[in-house]
């Protein structure tokens, strides 16, 4: 049976102890509505970016000048002049671009590639670290190799890195062809304490990632999880220092499951195509560790009776929310004080964790000139309803009567960092075909006046490999969103990803249309000798058809 509600709402805040008192009225402060209206008046923080030095034309190919600034040398009198206006792009690259054993692969095809991106305007490439291939066998034993040539061969063609720290898992298992696990030491341990990993209530375990409910608790052979990270990206500091603010200007923290700040509630390669199935995901509070938590805070409300496990009636096999006793409508109990006091405590939880995690980068990268930032999931498959159960399930508490995504920002912002957000290429015209209640710009079009209002920047990133006209137009006008209006806009955009399909010939030219429009015509621009620019065309044609049938 459903648990009854209370008839006064209970009060709690999971910070410090997790707890706070039954009589603090301000553990239930009032969050504004999602229809308040923004200002659009903002400061700015513009990560600092060094230009590039202009390519000059020389026979022979590429190099760099004795006093360390970086040269791209293009054949035929082209030139390029990089500006501090428009929106940078970068191009994140493919999943196996280290190996296992940590070498760089395809040495010769990555080489082209950069070269071929760079020509294009490309500002920079992005590399997930993976915490699996870097700390592999032993803990703090780290093995930097390949991601130190990918960082070289960046420099070398005047490239920048945004380096995305990955605390997860990848792929499904040995058999997928991008299978990169947690590392040895770090299954060793969830194998003696299967605690360490989510549970949802069928006790159905999700290895992904650490669940957050032991964050400082010395479960990885004296280590708590945070430590562990904050050794991991000391550690990339230290390696890295010469490349960093210049060559690596961006970190982006991973903070969950597919690196992004959320709960597993549905696995990452399922919400590949979760949008099209509907799901509502599951609660994942059902280790001991979240557990515990749960049950401090029930008893501390004087509600024992809420602290043993999630909702009752949210079950996912029902993939309509209105037959959910939960999720319905007006009268489901995510609207009631039971409902209040799970849902807080189940985002705040996340939030906390989120923070522990800004609070540890900041200190470890204070002075550096790098940009840090961190991923939220573009979950819009519920957007139209009222209590957004697939958003509830993943941590954020964003319904129809709450805003649950500038908490989030003010907590980003409070550290300066930039929020990376996807689902910028989806129409909501499209979506609401196969899905009626589902809305990628409308949940977008949330965050990034979140975004506005806490002084963000923002990072642009594509949910699907799309490269058509119509996808690429649709970046350009929710990038806008973003940045009409604002004196000194930053924003930029990382491409998801680079692969042989990329370099075809009819996407080369899409793509590299894309750069020039998200620019606005005014960052790059081309400078060519007269009649040199069938030559320059004929190579570049050369370059992205031999890559197309080399990178696979």
């Amino acid at each position: 049976m459903a648990i009854a509600a209370s008839p006064s709402p209970p009060t709690f805040s999971p910070s410090a102890s997790f707890c706070c008192s039954r009589t603090d009225p301000s553990c239930f402060a009032p969050f504004p509505s999602i229809s308040r209206p923004y200002p659009l008046t903002r400061r700015i923080f513009i990560s600092s970016r060094l230009n590039s030095s202009i390519f000059s034309a020389a026979a022979g190919g590429f190099g760099s000048s004795d006093n360390g600034d970086v040269q791209y040398e293009l054949q035929h009198g082209f030139s390029l002049e990089r500006r501090n206006t428009g929106s940078a792009v970068f191009v994140t690259l493919p999943l196996d671009a280290v190996s296992p054993a940590g070498q760089l692969r395809r040495r010769k095809a990555m080489s082209q590639s950069f070269r071929a991106l760079a020509a294009a305007g490309v500002e920079g490439v992005v590399i997930e670290v993976w915490w699996g291939l870097v700390e592999t066998d032993v803990p703090c034993s780290y093995n930097w190799k390949g991601y130190l040539e990918i960082v070289a061969m960046a420099r070398r063609y005047g490239l920048k890195v945004r380096a995305v720290f990955t605390f997860n898992q990848n792929g499904m298992g040995p058999d997928d062809p991008h299978w990169i696990p947690l590392p040895k030491w770090v299954l060793e341990e969830i194998n003696k304490d299967p605690d360490l990993a989510y549970s949802d209530r069928f006790g159905r375990r999700n290895m992904e990632y650490i669940t957050l409910g032991c964050d400082t608790l010395p479960v990885l052979r004296g280590r708590s999880p945070i430590q562990a990270y904050a050794d991991f990206m000391r550690n990339f500091r230290d390696t890295f220092r010469p490349y960093l603010g210049a060559i690596v200007t961006g970190i982006q923290v991973g903070m969950g499951p597919g690196g992004e700040l959320r709960y597993p509630s549905s696995p990452s390669q399922k919400l590949a195509w979760a949008w099209r199935s509907r799901e509502l995901g599951e609660f994942q509070c059902y280790d001991k560790y979240m557990l515990a938590s749960l049950n401090a805070c029930a008893q501390n409300v004087g509600m024992r009776e809420w602290g043993n496990g999630g909702p009752i009636g949210a079950s996912n096999l029902m993939n309509n929310p209105e037959q959910s006793e939960f999720f319905r409508g007006d009268d489901g109990s995510w609207n009631t004080p039971y409902g209040e006091f799970f849902l807080r405590w189940y985002s705040e939880m996340l939030l906390l964790h989120g923070e522990r995690l800004c609070k540890e980068a900041e200190t470890i990268f204070r002075g550096i000139e790098v940009n840090l930032s961190a991923k939220l999931a573009g979950i819009h498959w519920h957007y139209g309803t009222k209590s957004h159960p697939s958003e509830l399930t993943a941590g954020y508490y964003n319904t129809s009567i709450r805003d649950g995504y500038l908490p989030i920002a003010r907590m980003f912002g409070r550290y300066r960092f930039t929020i990376c957000c996807s689902c910028f290429e989806m129409k909501d015209v499209a979506e609401k075909q196969m899905n009626p209640v589902s809305s990628p710009e409308g949940f977008l079009r949330q965050l990034l006046m979140a975004a506005r209002v806490c002084d963000l920047p923002l990072e642009g990133e594509n949910s699907t490999l799309g490269l058509d006209d119509d996808s690429f137009q649709q970046v350009v006008k929710m990038s806008r969103v973003y940045t009409d209006g604002l004196e000194k806009p930053s924003f930029s955009f990382n491409f998801v990803r680079m692969d042989k399909n990329m370099f075809e010939y009819s996407n080369w030219v899409r793509f590299t249309r894309f750069v020039r429009q998200m620019s606005d015509a005014k960052l790059f621009r081309a400078k060519l000798d007269p009649g040199s620019n069938r030559g320059l065309s004929s190579a570049t044609d050369i370059t992205t058809s031999r890559l197309a049938l080399v990178y696979h």
